[in-house]
């Protein structure tokens, strides 16, 4: 009717407050299709679990308020970090788990590689 369409052409202003580190991190993990789970899931596809350290997490939204990028960023310092490891997995099956610390977010360290227990039969 009268009403949607009325609405429809009036200008709606509003100011948006910046997201902080802890609404940034809640991003990373609460939502349904969270990027923490869609990564995980790509590894798990693989037959690796991906785990987080602590204070891994904060590190990638301290990133994103240093670069003002907000939610908008966090992808692209997630997938920053897990590239090179993503290239690796399918190729090595004895990768088990790999774990992501604040020093591979800041690029100072790489990930924590776990491997298989080999089963050698004496046959």
């Amino acid at each position: 009717g009268l009403i949607p369409e009325l609405v429809g052409r009036l200008p709606i202003i509003t100011v948006l407050s910046p997201l902080d580190k802890d609404a940034l991190v809640r991003i990373l993990v609460e939502p349904k299709n969270a990027l923490i789970k869609q990564y995980r899931e790509l590894f798990f596809i693989d037959g690796v679990e991906l785990v987080f350290a602590p204070g891994t997490l904060e590190a990638i939204a301290d990133i994103a308020v240093e670069r003002d990028t907000g939610a908008r960023g966090l992808r692209s310092i997630v997938e920053k970090t897990l590239l090179g490891i993503m290239y690796s997995i399918p190729s090595d099956e004895n990768i088990a788990e790999v774990t992501i610390t604040p020093g591979c977010v800041t690029g100072d360290e790489l990930p924590l590689i776990t491997r298989r227990k080999s089963e050698k039969s004496d046959a």
